[in-house]
């Protein structure tokens, strides 16, 4: 690990960790587009809205995964920067019975509320049953899932990018094929879509879960898989703030939806067309968001490494090249969003009129201040990266709960629908300035770390 993470070019470090990374990211968003896709040609708009209602429950289990798999790669990292093997070991043994024992607990909770919680996620009686069908199918996947997750995030701190993106990506490639099959020839529906989904998470646990003999730094051993409450807590304070992150995009989807459907009834869009044109929105905004994260989960093995060495110049290389290339890829996103608006729309079916009209005008402004969002995503990975995870966690919260959130109870009382669209823009400017100051403060810590080491 030292000839690679302790010695390469941080530029080159990080081409070849964020790529695998970006791509892992890109196909797990895909999961949900290619569904909503499909859903939205084959079944119509009140098929992508309930996928839109389902699509808590999907961010509920990254939540999980992210809370552990960052949480033990991140660990991993530091321990094996610092030379201590036998630590290492033992986070990665604790992460994936960690990771069971969660999984296990959140299929059954799910399946306890299934219906209540379709209800709070936003859900109207026209969409219910879509809703319903669909995920009574993917909680099953769920497991699976997690699993990926957690094992992806290990797999690439263990410097196998590759082998990490290729988890992801064969699962992708699964859901994809089955999506039109399901759909079109067998006329299944969401189900078919939702069966299509879980075959393919199926297939990228199980070749994560092979890694788990041929770890490259660590020569893992039975013992090592026993569960530890006081590590589980340790894992879980380094990747809190990617869990809180995750959380905060829940109620921010909870409280969306249902705003949505509340002041959609008082327009001549209704309540369904609002819903369906804010998921699809959602999830376009989710492939830009992948990628960002896939530099941030890029960089948090390097930084990570480098800062339990106390190398804190290559922490500042590679800090400030993550930075540029996610503000180069946020503003990519931006012009992609303004001005192929209707295009994009155009892949999630045909729809009507009135819903294309109250589409587009969502897309543009929702999405008007993309451009910034990228600083406040890797700042957050950094400061969990190297064990500083309260600063990482206020960080996750800014954009989503501080602004967002409060704003789109407020702003909605006055403006209706609009006041819920000009609320992402103003929560994105001033989480970019809060990060923005988070950022500088640490620049001068480094500073200061290197000249008195």
């Amino acid at each position: 690990m030292e000839n690679i993470l302790g010695i390469e070019k941080p530029s080159k470090l990080l081409r070849s960790f964020a790529i695998p990374s970006i791509i892992s990211m890109l196909v797990s968003s895909l999961y949900n587009i290619v569904d909503q896709i499909f859903i939205g040609q084959g079944v119509g708009y009140l098929g992508n809205a309930a996928t839109n209602v389902a699509y808590p429950l999907t961010t509920i289990t990254l939540a999980i995964s992210l809370l552990i798999g960052i949480g033990s790669a991140s660990r991993y990292s530091l321990y094996l920067g610092a030379g201590q093997k036998e630590k290492a070991r033992s986070v990665i043994g604790n992460g994936v019975v960690a990771m069971l024992i969660a999984s296990l607990i959140y299929v059954v909770l799910v399946f306890l509320f299934l219906e209540p919680l379709m209800h709070a996620f936003g859900a109207t009686d026209q969409i219910l049953p879509y809703a319903l069908e669909y995920t009574s199918i993917t909680t099953f996947g769920a497991p699976f899932l997690i699993g990926t997750n957690v094992l992806s995030n290990m797999i690439r701190a263990d410097g196998s990018p590759k082998y990490s993106m290729f988890c992801v990506l064969i699962g992708a490639l699964v859901n994809t094929v089955l999506d039109p099959i399901f759909i079109f020839p067998f006329h299944m529906g969401v189900a078919g879509a939702a069966w299509a989904t879980v075959l393919g998470q199926v297939i990228s646990f199980v070749v994560g879960a092979f890694y788990l003999k041929h770890f490259k730094q660590v020569d893992m051993q039975l013992k090592d898989f026993r569960f530890s409450f006081s590590q589980t807590l340790q894992t879980a304070g380094i990747g809190i703030s990617a869990c809180i992150n995750q959380c905060s995009i829940l109620f921010v989807q909870v409280i969306l939806n249902n705003s949505l459907v509340y002041y959609g009834q008082f327009t001549e869009f209704g309540q369904e067309i609002p819903l369906a044109a804010c998921g699809i929105v959602m999830k376009v905004n989710a492939i830009l968001l992948a990628v960002i994260i896939g530099i941030s989960q890029g960089t948090q093995p390097i930084v990570g490494y480098n800062y339990g060495a106390k190398k804190y110049q290559r922490v500042k290389q590679t800090f400030r090249l993550s930075l540029g290339c996610a503000l180069g890829v946020s503003m990519v996103g931006w012009l992609c969003f303004q001005i192929f608006t209707q295009p994009i729309l155009s892949l999630f079916g045909t729809g009507n009129p009135l819903y294309f009209d109250f589409a587009t005008r969502f897309m543009k402004v929702f999405l008007l201040m993309a451009c910034v969002i990228g600083v406040q995503v890797v700042s957050s990975g950094y400061f969990s990266a190297v064990g500083k995870p309260l600063k990482g966690m206020v960080l996750s919260l800014t954009r989503q709960v501080l602004f967002f959130i409060p704003l789109v109870l407020i702003l909605p009382k006055f403006l209706g629908l609009d006041g819920i669209m000009i609320s992402a823009p103003i929560a994105d400017s001033v989480a970019f300035i809060v990060s923005g100051v988070f950022v500088m403060k640490e620049w001068k810590h480094l500073k200061y770390l290197q000249e008195t080491s």
